[in-house]
């Protein structure tokens, strides 16, 4: 037979709670139990022996896990770094499949490696779609105290972005001897992305839908006008003295050939 297990009196019961206590690392009590519950810190939490008779009287260990809530973006429309350049001739993408993601370590490592104005952020994915839960009683009797599936609608607990397969998420634009930096902080910000992603490096000039030769030939023949992020083409249209105006070096050029 094996030996009796002897039981615990109250001094060592005492003893160890002192040891545990002083660590300074639990909170001790059946209120602060319930909290951390709500809550979900990640706490070692002690109940001492005058709990509820729905608890144990012995010390118990509770390792309650981190609650995981939806990633959403703070913001609207968020665009960081320098929103007008006139170098920022290349342009990476971030395409992904399905969920929503956090763009502060792309952020974080483009301003350390190239400065604040050093490059131009956008986030092309907005978070408008409204996320809601429906919160159900966790304690003894809630059956009594339920409805179940009756009127379940639920209150809203965040924001998302919904988006399609092959949807682009992020661009950054900025120089081309920081292109490497770019796709190195792309490349970390898939890790907050669910799903797979891709990082495409752009054949056009920054945000625009010129490539790379072509911009420059517009841009000498005097057809294009910088814009901020974007740029004004010259149009075969609307009054002459309007697009002479604006586009002088173009009708320059026509009129020494």
């Amino acid at each position: 037979m094996a030996p009796k297990k002897a039981k615990r009196d109250a001094n060592s019961i005492n003893a160890k709670l002192a040891l545990v206590i002083k660590s300074g690392r639990v909170t001790l009590g059946y209120k602060s139990t319930l909290k951390s519950l709500r809550t979900g810190k990640a706490k070692l939490v002690i109940i001492s022996g005058n709990t509820p008779p729905l608890r144990k009287s012995e010390l118990e260990y509770y390792s309650m896990l981190s609650k995981t809530n939806v990633h959403h973006f703070s913001g609207n429309n968020i665009e960081l770094g320098t929103a007008c350049g006139k170098l920022y001739r290349c342009s990476t993408m971030a395409i992904l499949d399905a969920g929503d993601s956090d763009i502060l370590s792309a952020q974080q490592y483009l301003v350390k490696i190239t400065g604040k104005e050093g490059f131009h952020l956008r986030v092309r994915a907005h978070p408008y779609h409204v996320v809601r839960i429906n919160k159900m009683l966790s304690c003894a009797g809630a059956d009594r105290l339920q409805t179940g599936m009756r009127g379940a609608w639920g209150k809203p607990n965040g924001t998302v972005a919904r988006v399609n397969i092959g949807q682009i998420l992020l661009s950054v634009r900025t120089k081309d001897k920081d292109r490497a930096t770019a796709i190195e902080a792309l490349r970390r910000s898939m890790y907050k992305f669910p799903g797979r992603q891709k990082i495409i490096v752009s054949k056009n000039w920054g945000f625009t839908p010129l490539r790379r030769d072509d911009y420059i030939k517009l841009k000498q023949e005097g057809r294009l006008l910088q814009d901020g992020a974007y740029v004004q083409f010259q149009r075969n249209k609307g009054k002459l003295e309007h697009n002479i105006k604006r586009f002088p070096g173009a009708y320059e050029a026509t009129s020494e050939a």
